[in-house]
Parts: C-alpha cells; structure tokens; sequence
C-alpha cells in the first residue's frame, strides 16, 4: 500500500479524468484531495477515493505552490516524461 502525502504528483486510475495528472492537497484516512492549477484550485480540490489515484513523483512543498504554481509544475513534468 503506498504512502500517500500532501504535495505528491499523481495521476487519476478511475473516473472521467483518468490519466489525468494533479498534486495531492490533503489527505484523511479513506480519501486524497487534488489540485491541478485550473479546474481544480486550491480553494476546490477534487475529493477521490486513494485507491483511484496512482503515485508518481516524490513530493513539493505546499506551501510554495499557488494555482499558476501548480500549473506550471504539472507542465513542466508533462514535458519530461515524453
């Protein structure tokens, strides 16, 4: 069972957004709250069960990161893995 924590990169297993990338905002026992910068800001996260979220990259620092942070977190790694 992975460990999940605030500021991951992950992507979306299950759901109308499969595949699609996001930071982890917050977690509690049985969900995962992400953010990616556009629709989902960090005023909205999208609440998602953990066992429809993959892990993918280590972990940022939250308190750093605003919706164009994000944004631009998430492109920035797009762009790596092609």
């Amino acid at each position: 069972m992975a460990m999940y924590e605030a500021g991951m990169l992950a992507r979306s297993k299950a759901g109308h957004d499969k595949a699609k990338m996001y930071i982890i905002k917050e977690v509690d026992d049985t969900y995962v709250y992400l953010v990616d910068g556009r629709i989902r800001t960090l005023v909205h996260p999208k609440k998602k069960k953990k066992k429809h979220v993959q892990i993918v990259h280590g972990t940022y620092n939250m308190k750093e990161l605003d919706d164009a942070g994000i944004r631009k977190l998430i492109k920035d790694w797009m762009k790596e893995e092609k």
